[in-house]
């Protein structure tokens, strides 16, 4: 995977078929998601719209081709929380420890806190080693575990939160753009 090929982009609606190639492998293999059934490409297409209007949703390119890909959403609904987002980012199958999830995670972070968001939040499915330590080089802290939260492949799942600071700026905040 020589760098010169990679390239980080905003996602479009026309990125969906490929970023739901991506996802379904999670979905239907792993834990890692509480899907359960992979979202086809005009659900894609709609969350990724969704993720863009306030937040953000990158690609990876390796040659022209999707590799991978990382978005930002809200964290919760309540007014409160508008300063928070939670992320995720997956790759190609194979991709593992080859440097596109930190670079799609440096990208997507100072996407947000150009935005205004204060701090990212990430839920990881355990046990998942590969995204902890993604998590954890990529700046974040622990912050408490759900345990038996949710049920996948017939056995109950623990989460792992943690969280990162994307911006310190002046109080009160501005709103987010």
């Amino acid at each position: 995977m020589p760098a010169a090929n990679l390239k980080i982009r905003d996602a479009t609606t026309s990125d969906a078929e490929a970023c739901a190639a991506i996802y379904a492998p999670y979905v239907i293999d792993t834990t890692i998601t509480f899907e359960t059934e992979p979202p086809t490409a005009s659900e894609m297409a709609r969350r990724i719209a969704a993720a863009n209007e306030k937040h953000a949703w990158l690609v990876l390119e390796d040659d022209g081709q999707v590799a991978g890909y990382a978005y930002g959403g809200p964290f919760k609904d309540r007014a409160a929380y508008r300063w928070s987002c939670e992320v995720s980012v997956y790759l190609e199958r194979g991709r593992r420890r080859t440097g596109g999830g930190r670079a799609l995670y440096t990208a997507l972070f100072d996407r947000l806190a150009e935005r205004g968001f204060r701090t990212a939040v990430a839920g990881m499915t355990l046990p998942n080693d590969a995204s902890v330590g993604l998590h954890r080089a990529m700046g974040f802290e622990p912050v408490g575990t759900y345990r038996r939260i949710g049920w996948k492949h017939g056995a109950w799942r623990d989460v792992a939160w943690a969280q990162r600071t994307l911006l310190i700026d002046e109080d009160p905040p501005a709103e987010p753009r």
